[in-house]
């Protein structure tokens, strides 16, 4: 039996749009709606057929829906939810797919009316790149979905059984907790991405073409995560700040320690520390979230 019969996608980036595949692979008998704040995203969306209706706004899009799948950035949760708040019928699931939760639980339930369940949801799969024609069916195979319900009960138990009906692997998780080990796992990556290409780029001594040119493959992973949506990842730091400010924190410490242990000769540390990461690389690739689609973009 299916979890949901007619769904409901706000915003057709690449989460968007992977989810409205994957719905159309997996579950072809849901009624799926997508909407766009772009009117050109919405025209190729209907191009690509990736769904059986889509509406000019969300307030049209949601009228009906068992589920209302938010997927545009952290930043936009609140207001988007706003404008389709009156149109909703009660007992409707509401989540999001954004890598913040503790803010976008509290703007979803400062927007949303009484009898509407609010399940924060994060997909942690994605690439860099955006727009309705990036995503793919199978982006959520194997992959971790994280859900943080306030109160967890039925509703979160339709979605965890709908995201497994995607493949994806659920696991519940209080907000907090969940922004706190993102901040390690995915924005630091991404604010150490930003910032390392930006000082390359900075640099008197070495020319653009030769950063472009002679890139090895730790600066080329560097410049694909920095190539994700910069819009989708300001809100992320701005609206996820305290847990990322505390892990930047523990990160500058450490990386004063690593400064210092080069300075000084002390290849014994450098050893110790390289021998601890290389075992923790290890233990990603055995769990199985070493793929071709790492978490290097989110929605739109």
């Amino acid at each position: 039996m299916l979890p949901f019969k007619r769904v409901t996608i706000i915003g057709m980036g690449l989460i968007g749009s992977s989810l409205a595949r994957a719905i159309k692979a997996d579950m072809p008998t849901v009624h799926l709606c997508v909407t766009d704040g772009d009117a050109a995203v919405r025209e190729r969306v209907r191009e690509l057929g990736l769904a059986d209706d889509v509406a000019d706004h969300c307030g049209a899009a949601v009228v009906d829906a068992e589920l209302v799948v938010l997927a545009v950035p952290v930043g936009a949760m609140g207001a988007v939810a706003a404008e389709f708040a009156s149109e909703l019928a009660p007992g409707v699931i509401v989540t999001d797919v954004g890598s913040v939760k503790a803010k976008v639980l509290a703007d979803l339930k400062a927007a949303l009316p009484e009898g509407v369940d609010i399940v924060p949801g994060h997909p942690v799969a994605g690439t860099e790149k955006s727009g309705p024609d990036a995503g793919f069916a199978s982006l959520f195979k194997g992959r971790w979905c994280i859900l943080t319900p306030e109160t967890p009960g039925p509703a979160s138990e339709k979605l965890a059984a709908f995201w497994t009906r995607l493949g994806a692997k659920v696991e519940l998780m209080d907000a907090a907790h969940h922004d706190r080990v993102l901040a390690v796992t995915s924005h630091l990556p991404h604010l150490i991405a930003y910032s390392i290409v930006g000082t390359a780029s900075d640099l008197e001594t070495v020319t653009r073409s030769e950063v472009i040119k002679y890139s090895a493959g730790g600066f080329r992973d560097f410049t694909r995560i920095a190539a994700s949506d910069p819009v989708m990842w300001r809100d992320v730091f701005l609206n996820n700040r305290e847990a990322v400010l505390e892990i930047l924190g523990r990160f500058t410490e450490d990386l004063v320690a690593l400064q210092r242990a080069i300075r000084w000769g002390d290849g014994e540390a450098l050893e110790t520390l390289f021998t601890r990461t290389r075992a923790i690389r290890r233990s990603i690739v055995d769990e199985g979230q070493d793929t071709d689609t790492p978490d290097f973009g989110r929605p739109h």
